[in-house]
């Protein structure tokens, strides 16, 4: 029987897809029929897809609007699908984002406001405060991505300069009940966190959101400043009596995708070391602790596999392309060097790693010789931030297109011993 290491690190990917796809786990989460009117309402990576679902499952009249990204979108009948820009907001995204919050003004008692939150909403969802223009909006977002912040200090920001973010569009949208679907992609599933919590009271306050930007010295234009010096830019805390006909559910998050994986892996014979969701840190750092970890079950013996999930952080110094899943797979080929028996695949969900076109990339025991053989430093790629250029060189990119589901990082790490027979089909 052929092994096929690479082939059965993929299927472990398609599977925890497969686990969080919005078809499999919108519909048994449709609310009861309302009175009144069915309005959906949504942004994030699978936001369209969600909508589908609805459509598909739901009995009765509805409307509505969701922002997904470019290339994000799927066919829907009667919720009105608009593509804008991610990671860093556009005017298509303004545009939606002021017409979806006056679709849910002016709603009653009797309507209930069906809202499908995904990763990536914090970006589509974009409809800074009146103080704060689009322009310093895209300046303070580009800042944060490249400084290694983790995604609820980011979050947090966000809130504090936004008019729907952070529960403002759910105290829009009363005296109307709200059901908010969420499909996480934040290590802990916090639903203020989640496309920065749009039906979410949050927690963080204006003083957090300064403190983020002192900590990382990054240089914002002074109307943000001064915007969240102001009490006015305070968001609405949980308690708030505008909250009371509120729920958010997380429908599908990483564990889901996780287990799957497991499922699959232990069906295969292999041992799972799940290492966990909420896996953040740089990038690097989190792979030379895997790779610590994959060298000591190898010679321990051990046939087995280390699946993780989470999100990982860079901080950008050089010029070279590549998101956070082909930095950690070129620090983790690095720190093995060349290790005999290890392969590992590292994706994002949604199917696009950073900005890049691949959803991330697949390593192997000869990817540092195939790589020197083709004249590529690898060690001066990744301290230049180009993972990316290194995979395509090898042709180990791994491109889905966008899944249109977000539940993050997807990581597994596959360890053969010496002495193990367990074979791959």
């Amino acid at each position: 029987m052929q092994r096929d290491p690479r082939g059965f690190l993929l299927g472990l990917f398609r599977c925890a897809i497969d686990a969080v796809m919005p078809a499999r786990c919108v519909p048994a989460n449709l609310p009861i029929r309302p009175r009144g009117r069915l309005v959906v309402v949504g942004a994030g990576k699978a936001s369209s897809a969600m909508a589908k679902a609805v459509e598909d499952h739901w009995h009765g009249p509805l409307s509505g609007l969701v922002i997904t990204r470019y290339g994000h979108g799927v066919p829907c009948r009667a919720v009105e699908i608009v593509e804008a820009g991610h990671p860093i907001p556009d005017e298509a995204g303004l545009a939606a984002a002021k017409r979806l919050l006056d679709m849910v003004r002016g709603l009653t008692e009797d309507d209930i406001v069906l809202a499908l939150i995904s990763g990536g909403g914090s970006s589509l969802l974009t409809l800074p405060v009146p103080a704060v223009s689009l322009q310093d909006n895209q300046t303070v977002t580009r800042a944060l991505l490249v400084c290694g912040a983790p995604i609820f200090e980011i979050n947090c920001v966000r809130k504090h300069l936004s008019a729907v973010k952070g529960g403002r569009l759910a105290l829009a949208a009363q005296p109307a009940a709200i059901l908010g679907l969420i499909v996480s992609d934040v290590p802990g599933d916090d639903p203020t966190t989640v496309a920065s919590g749009p039906m979410a009271p949050d927690p963080t306050t204006r003083e957090q959101a300064l403190a983020i930007l002192d900590k990382f010295a990054l240089p914002v234009p002074s109307a943000v400043r001064s915007w969240l010096e102001s009490p006015d830019s305070e968001t609405p805390k949980p308690g708030n009596p505008a909250f009371a006909k509120v729920e958010n559910r997380i429908i599908a998050r990483a564990r889901d995708a996780l287990a799957a994986a497991a499922r699959m892996a232990e069906a295969a014979g292999l041992l799972v070391m799940d290492l966990g969701d909420r896996i953040e840190g740089e990038a690097r750092e989190v792979a030379g602790d895997h790779a610590r970890l994959a060298l000591q079950y190898r010679s321990e013996g051990k046939h087995c596999v280390l699946i993780s999930g989470g999100e990982t952080t860079v901080t950008v110094k050089g010029r070279g392309r590549g998101g956070r899943n082909a930095e950690y797979l070129l620090a983790l080929a690095l720190a093995l060097n060349g290790a005999e028996g290890i392969w590992a695949v590292a994706c994002d969900t949604d199917g696009i790693d950073g900005t890049e076109t691949n959803a991330g990339a697949i390593i192997a025991p000869d990817t540092l010789e195939r790589a020197a053989a083709k004249n590529v430093d690898a060690a001066a790629a990744l301290a230049n931030n180009d993972a990316y250029g290194v995979f395509q060189a090898l042709g180990d990119l791994v491109e889905t297109g966008p899944t249109r589901t977000n539940v993050n990082d997807f990581r597994a790490i596959l360890v053969e011993s010496t002495t193990a027979n367990t074979a791959f089909h």
